[in-house]
């Protein structure tokens, strides 16, 4: 059908799997995009295939109507060479009942003669389809702006609370319930040795020790390959939206099974958002320790989080309340981190004599002259360098300019947006 092609085109990079074969969206893939300046999250939900039609009714029902609930739209993809399927007609149904605003993609149109055969999907009850080739990126501005149409306008996602907002998040039984209980002093959240046991965000004001804060627990974000019930699908939406609606996120890791791809997905998640991150390496008492191997561990974890890897790591056992105390006031300091102003006098005071003493290389012959800095007015850290040519400063210089705001600021913690705009 095409679904993981057209997220990785939307997306922008090659994140969920491509294969001739159906069915091969086994993890749930979640991306960040924006367009025309709004940005928006979207969910790969891979497909419902299955052989016996009974089940297979079913299990499109369920996991439709879980992914329509959650969402503020819905892209319904279909296939131009197979036309209208039996499957197709399932789902079209189940959408028409839905109040949420739908978009049919008619996918594989790669050249004029088959926009022709689109318009048979008026059929569907779902209005226009947009004609697209997920491959080749043909259709695919036509279908965002359609997308940013039907969405509501930017909302609360991204407004200052006026007290942080801290989600503790992971993959399923890293021990996010036991660290909210240690925290909060009480059996809040029930924890059990199996992993899944919390289903929906759960949220919690905690004010002592001088800390204020909502305290957000989340359930795991597992593979889908893992995922048996739809409850799980929806824990995992409701995951995400948590991540979308906090200021700082605190990263769980199992210390006796170290950084795996889940755990880089669900950074990559929080990075695209542009929320301050702090890694918690729970379950130290379990692992065999010689000499150096916390500097070690340490090591290897900044290795896999690079370039973004300025981040505060802490090393915990929740059973045993070891650090506990250390992981608040790490995301406390990541939150003022996020939340700090420099006056454009003293960003320019010290940022200057650097670009002077390593200049932008000149690209195809041009000299790039950085003239002055500021900070944008943003939610999250944003500077804007003004120069006479901000199309041919790459990107390894960008990163150069992000290291050395670091060096001189205290930005641990929070991602930092570097924006080139003309003189």
């Amino acid at each position: 059908m095409g679904k993981s092609t057209l997220f990785n085109r939307l997306v922008g990079k090659r994140q969920a799997i491509v294969d001739q074969t159906a069915g091969v969206t086994r993890d749930r893939h979640y991306g960040k995009t924006d367009w025309n300046g709004r940005e928006f999250s979207l969910i790969d939900t891979g497909g419902y295939a299955d052989n016996t039609d009974d089940i297979f009714e079913e299990q499109i029902r369920k996991q439709v109507m879980l992914a329509i609930e959650e969402s503020d739209a819905v892209i319904f993809v279909v296939d131009v060479q197979t036309g209208i399927t039996d499957y197709d007609q399932s789902i079209a149904r189940i959408l028409r009942r839905s109040e949420k605003p739908v978009l049919v993609a008619v996918n594989k149109v790669d050249h004029g003669g088959k926009i022709f055969d689109s318009f048979e999907f008026h059929a569907l009850g779902l209005g226009d389809p947009v004609s697209i080739a997920a491959v080749s990126g043909s259709g695919t501005g036509d279908l965002l702006d359609k997308v940013l149409e039907m969405l509501p306008q930017e909302g609360s996602a991204e407004e200052e609370h006026e007290i942080p907002h801290i989600a503790i998040v992971g993959r399923p039984n890293v021990g996010k319930s036991s660290l909210t209980n240690a925290f909060l002093g009480e059996e809040r959240n029930i924890v059990t040795p199996l992993a899944g046991t919390t289903r929906d965000a759960i949220t919690t004001r905690y004010n002592k020790y001088g800390h204020d804060f909502m305290l957000i627990d989340t359930a795991g974000l597992r593979k889908k390959t893992k995922t048996k019930e739809d409850l799980e699908f929806y824990s995992s939406m409701r995951a995400v939206r948590a991540i979308e609606y906090s200021d700082v996120c605190i990263l769980m890791l199992d210390a006796t099974l170290g950084v795996e791809s889940q755990d880089m997905n669900i950074f990559q998640l929080i990075i695209r958002n542009k929320k301050g991150c702090v890694i918690v390496v729970n379950k130290w008492d379990l692992v065999e320790k010689v000499t150096n191997t916390l500097k070690e561990y340490e090591k290897n974890i900044r290795e896999r989080l690079a370039p973004f890897n300025d981040v505060p790591v802490i090393f915990t056992s929740v059973v045993k309340k070891q650090r506990i105390m250390n992981v608040l006031d790490a995301a406390a300091k990541v939150f003022e981190n996020r939340s700090r102003r420099i006056p454009t006098s003293r960003l320019n005071e010290v940022i200057l004599p650097e670009i002077e003493n390593y200049p932008p290389p000149a690209y195809k012959g041009k000299f790039v002259k950085i003239k002055y800095v500021t900070q944008l007015p943003t939610v999250c850290p944003s500077f804007a360098f003004f120069c006479n040519l901000p199309q041919y400063v790459r990107e390894n210089y960008k990163r150069f300019l992000e290291n050395k705001l670091r060096s001189h600021f205290d930005f641990s913690g929070t991602p930092l947006q570097i924006y080139m705009r003309q003189k």
